[in-house]
């Protein structure tokens, strides 16, 4: 398959309507791929599919799988090995099949059950944090996609990645750890300062603690993005 695969329309299928999978479904049909459905638990997730994917059926994992030419799953990593063990234990794969999964810590390994039944395996991560509403599909146009798949398949990821919006970024399979690692770094840290910040300014009496901190974090972080970026001159 070559990466024109990528650009043409495919049916796509979504494991998972937590805060990513129904926004990443939402950017690839604006690139006109056709989503044929989405499994959602609980009624929170039910919700916010039907609000991103109004008239995409909401079906079982199984489901999903048989009837699409991509799948996207969007759940834990946590959940991920087993889920993939559980498809192949039940011969739910399909020859030629693309598959994708959206957790920072594995690469396409995590894929390795359904790999005897010829799935085309790949990992994007998308470095945001998301909301689950259509402000994602904004943030999604500045941020970039960790790509991870096989040699032949990377130009399928990266095309993949453009198309809903972001920046590809090549990221090795044994770097998976280290990449995930490294984001979850930055987010976690990112959101303890920011709290403390604002906790400390609000037991101090300042109105709207928020807006102090915002302006004094964003400076900060986009003095340290500059200041971290390659000296083109080396």
């Amino acid at each position: 398959m070559s990466s024109g695969a990528a650009a043409s329309r495919l049916g796509i299928g979504i494991v998972g309507a937590g805060r990513v999978g129904p926004v990443l479904a939402r950017a690839l049909a604006g690139a006109g791929h056709a989503i044929i459905g989405i499994t959602a638990v609980g009624i929170e997730s039910r919700e916010r599919a039907a609000a991103l994917l109004p008239g995409v059926p909401i079906l079982e994992v199984a489901e999903v799988v048989r009837r699409s030419e991509l799948v996207l799953f969007a759940v834990p990593g946590s959940e991920l090995p087993d889920l993939v063990s559980g498809l192949a234990a039940t011969g739910a794969w399909q020859p030629g099949q693309l598959v994708i999964h959206t957790a920072p810590e594995h690469g396409f390994g995590v894929f390795a059950p359904a790999l005897a039944a010829g799935v085309i395996p790949l990992a994007l991560h998308p470095a945001m944090v998301f909301t689950g509403t259509s402000l994602d599909l904004t943030r999604l146009a500045e941020a970039t996609m960790a790509v991870t798949a096989p040699a032949p398949v990377l130009p399928i990821g990266q095309a993949l990645a453009v198309e809903m919006g972001a920046e590809p970024v090549i990221v090795a399979e044994e770097d998976r750890a280290a990449y995930a690692e490294a984001v979850g770094a930055a987010r976690e840290f990112s959101r303890a300062v920011v709290r403390q910040g604002i906790d400390a300014l609000r037991e101090i009496g300042i109105e709207r603690p928020d807006h102090v901190v915002a302006g004094i974090v964003r400076a900060a972080v986009e003095e340290e993005l500059i200041a971290g970026e390659p000296d083109p001159e080396m």
